[in-house]
């Protein structure tokens, strides 16, 4: 089955590299990159081959690099950055054997994939058995407040919504494709951030300096109307203001992990195998079903 076209792969890789030329704005990624190396503390043993896919920039090498946790790092990169060791490929087309890395890390980058269950999968073959995957990507409400004040103004303006900040994905959806793709262990969680900015404008400049502005497939090809962008601007301002004028932005960072499945892993224990009933743990009384508890 085709997938379909969520994403124009080609303007976003452009968008990327204008990005680059302006100048990026990584501070979520710098967050992004300090998480992942306290999240690989946690964990009891080294990766002697990682992969960082697609990552804009380089923080999460430096971070791998830094961990004392990783022997090689393999970036891929469509961008063929001029970095040690890069593959240039898409996060789409993972070109690597299967069972041959041990790690495999993406930040920020696989929420704008067209098949992200066909990635999941693909990267679950290319780990090694015990093999870890971890990602963070944008999901959840990230950018509410922008989408709400885009879809008002155009509604009162052109009297219809167009496809402007792209969907993103939810925490219960994600959480439930690294079981479909073949990962043990699953484990999906979320943390929001909340970016305050003087105007809407300072905002968008920093969304255009991640190369993250509108890449949709289906995106109106034509400029955006003044009279739209100022009423925008408007309500954004009335309704997602705080208390000293400054306004909100929401980023939700989804972050996913799993490891290629092998028997050396905890199993879950069979059904009826409990050597206590849960009943006794909780001291209650246990109550058979179909049977009403006293009042």
């Amino acid at each position: 089955m085709v997938s379909p076209v969520i994403f124009d792969r080609q303007l976003l890789r452009q968008r990327r590299r204008r990005a680059q030329a302006l100048g990026p704005e990584d501070f979520l990624l710098a967050r992004v990159a300090e998480d992942f190396a306290d999240r690989l503390a946690s964990v009891t043993r080294r990766f002697d081959l990682a992969v960082d896919l697609g990552t804009p920039g380089d923080n999460v090498r430096q971070a791998l690099d830094a961990s004392g946790k990783v022997e090689t790092v393999v970036v891929v990169d469509p961008l063929s950055a001029a970095m040690p060791l890069t593959v240039a490929a898409d996060e789409e087309a993972l070109p690597f054997r299967d069972a041959s890395l041990d790690l495999v890390v993406s930040a920020l980058a696989l929420h704008q994939v067209n098949d992200l269950p066909g990635t999941l999968i693909q990267i679950r073959r290319a780990l090694k058995p015990d093999g870890l995957f971890m990602a963070a990507m944008l999901g959840g409400e990230t950018l509410t407040e922008l989408r709400q004040a885009f879809a008002e103004a155009e509604t009162e303006v052109e009297g219809g919504v167009s496809p402007r900040v792209a969907p993103f994905p939810d925490l219960r959806d994600l959480g439930a494709l690294l079981q479909r793709a073949g990962f043990a262990l699953p484990v999906a969680d979320v943390e929001r951030v909340t970016v305050r900015y003087s105007t809407v404008f300072s905002l968008m400049h920093d969304l255009r300096r991640m190369g993250a502005t509108n890449a949709l497939a289906a995106r109106r090809r034509v400029p955006l109307k003044r009279k739209t962008l100022l009423l925008m601007v408007e309500i954004y301002s009335q309704r997602f203001a705080d208390a000293d004028g400054r306004l909100r932005a929401t980023f939700d960072i989804i972050w996913l992990s799993g490891w290629a499945p092998d028997a050396s892993q905890q199993k879950p224990l069979a059904p009826g195998s409990a050597k206590m009933r849960l009943a006794d743990a909780l001291g209650t009384t246990e109550i058979s079903a179909g049977e009403k508890p006293e009042r």
